[in-house]
């Protein structure tokens, strides 16, 4: 039987209360695109906002053609979760949403193993907290919209639909999906 490498991550809102985390395992090889594609979905962010992945001294993202000469982020779509770990050593990566309202993520990948393949990946393990709203002005206007009832309106910071993610997650999963080679007629 075949089997490919995979890796359970667990994705921490870094600096919010109460705390927002996720849990779901991809394969090693996904392109980091795919990776900020699934944390977007599991988070409840809506992939508005420029994003870049950090381990040590690099950065994964997208270049922005009009700099050619900017010493920007290396381009996520050439590259993969098993490259970062190969390249730096890291095991914890930081995933940084939002350039201005700065919402960091910590990126811990716990453990790896094999499991056949052609599983769906991304596999959703478990989730907790609700996420913030977009624009709200990052932890510091966070935490100043949780305090102010009248803003916060129905806001339930712990609130969480976790079907919702798992949905969200085997959507991508399903687009992801490897399609059997077409037999030529």
């Amino acid at each position: 039987m075949k089997t490919e490498p995979v890796a359970p991550l667990k994705i921490t809102l870094d600096r919010v209360d109460p705390p927002v985390m996720r849990r779901f395992v991809v394969p090693l090889s996904i392109r980091l695109d795919r990776l900020h594609l699934a944390i977007q979905v599991a988070m409840g962010w809506t992939n508005s906002h420029l994003w870049e992945f950090r381990a040590r001294d690099c950065g994964w993202g997208l270049p922005d053609p009009d700099f050619v000469d900017f010493d920007g982020p290396a381009d996520a779509r050439k590259a993969k979760l098993i490259t970062i770990m190969r390249a730096t050593g890291a095991r914890t990566i930081k995933y940084i949403y939002d350039f201005g309202d700065g919402w960091d993520h910590t990126i811990k990948i716990q453990t790896t193993r094999d499991m056949p393949v052609g599983l769906d990946y991304p596999f959703f393990l478990d989730a907790t907290g609700a996420c913030p709203p977009e624009d709200i002005g990052g932890t510091y206007g966070y935490a100043d919209f949780l305090a102010d009832p009248e803003q916060r309106g129905d806001f339930d910071p712990a609130a969480l639909d976790k079907r919702a993610i798992e949905k969200g997650l085997e959507a991508l999963a399903a687009k992801w999906r490897r399609k059997p080679p077409s037999a030529k007629r």
